[in-house]
């Protein structure tokens, strides 16, 4: 297997192969591209983001900044909007559905280090190069999600559809659909029911 292969595969590989660095840092700079646009370069923004994300949908929009390790491992469906700050590790897939909502200063982070500082601290090899051992987990997010400001969703987890993410929350599990979730680890308050619907909340109105 390819490093490439074994790092989408879920299993320990290197980053520091030439092609994942290479891949990294074209994604990089795009980021860099995109994050020194304003909200009035429309046409440049979608110039950017068409190479940043190949696998977007219909009616996406990133306020910026954005930061992606890849890009090309994430997917994301239509009319999603994320907010400022958007951090995406995307060493494994990340799936994300249709109509879905980002908060502010949320990480989606698919990397994970092993547990024993023996496995995890960096090494080097014989020609100099410094890597350490890693690997990643997929994560899914699924349609008609609020994932609320300052959340942090890891490696391994799915969302299901239909859920709101509490500001604040770790997700280090997965959310059923139609769920309220918050806390660090976040867990699931209730269920989302009709009862929730707008047109009951006579002060809003």
């Amino acid at each position: 297997m390819s490093e490439k292969e074994k790092m989408l595969a879920g299993k320990i590989y290197d980053p520091s192969d030439e092609g994942l660095a290479l891949r990294r840092s074209e994604t990089h700079k795009l980021c860099k591209r995109y994050n020194d646009t304003t909200e009035d370069e429309a046409e440049k923004r979608t110039e950017i983001l068409n190479q940043l994300l190949p696998n977007k949908g219909k009616g996406a929009y990133l306020q910026g900044p954005v930061y992606f390790d890849y890009g090309v491992f994430t997917s994301i469906g239509k009319n999603f909007y994320a907010n400022f700050n958007l951090t995406i590790l995307d060493c494994c897939k990340v799936t994300i559905g249709d109509d879905v909502l980002i908060g502010p200063n949320v990480s989606i982070v698919t990397p994970v280090h092993p547990l024993r500082y023996q496995d995890r601290n960096m090494r080097v090899k014989k020609d100099g190069t410094v890597f350490d051992y890693e690997y990643a987990k997929p994560i899914i997010i699924g349609n008609n999600c609020w994932i609320a400001s300052n959340v942090t969703i890891i490696g391994g987890v799915h969302i299901g559809n239909g859920c709101v993410i509490g500001a604040g929350s770790v997700v280090t599990r997965d959310i059923p659909d139609n769920s309220l979730a918050v806390g660090n680890p976040c867990k699931v308050i209730r269920e989302i029911t009709e009862k929730d619907g707008i047109e009951l909340r006579k002060d809003l109105f």
